[in-house]
């Protein structure tokens, strides 16, 4: 079992095979799964799901979170409004590693129109499995905060 299996996971309708097979996946390795939606393809608005995730991850209801929409930028943008919340674009596994040796990242955004499903997967267990570095880079990430 894992320390931190508790994983807030929202979409818009860009992202939602995705988030059914990362669901899934993670569910098979262990993890405990807090779905936020949308489960349709109806179109809808990314800020819906986003700021659900955020506010379970702010609030310690859920240990990491990830979201999903066509780019990942909307979701990101949206979640990183949130004092407690560091939202991570990655689109390859090295970014997503390093979103939380480096940033301590609490949220991934993955972009389902411009990564496959299984490169989608690969980076969320990557980041959920990778500690944060902490160090040289504690002072940096501690910045990060509007004072």
């Amino acid at each position: 079992m894992h320390q931190k299996n508790r994983i807030a996971i929202g979409c818009d309708h860009a992202g939602v095979e995705y988030k059914q097979f990362i669901t899934q996946a993670l569910q098979e390795s262990g993890y405990t799964i807090i779905n936020f939606g949308t489960d349709t393809k109806d179109s809808v608005d990314y800020p819906d799901y986003a700021h659900p995730v955020a506010n379970a991850v702010e609030k310690g209801e859920a240990d990491f979170g990830i979201l999903l929409c066509g780019s990942a930028n909307g979701v990101c943008i949206t979640a990183n409004k949130h004092a407690g919340i560091r939202a991570a674009l990655c689109w390859n596994k090295e970014v997503a590693e390093l979103a939380r040796l480096h940033n301590d990242a609490n949220i991934i955004g993955l972009p389902a129109r411009f990564v496959s499903v299984e490169l989608a997967l690969d980076m969320a267990l990557l980041f959920l499995e990778t500690a944060f570095e902490g160090g040289r880079h504690q002072n940096r990430v501690a910045k990060i905060a509007c004072p």
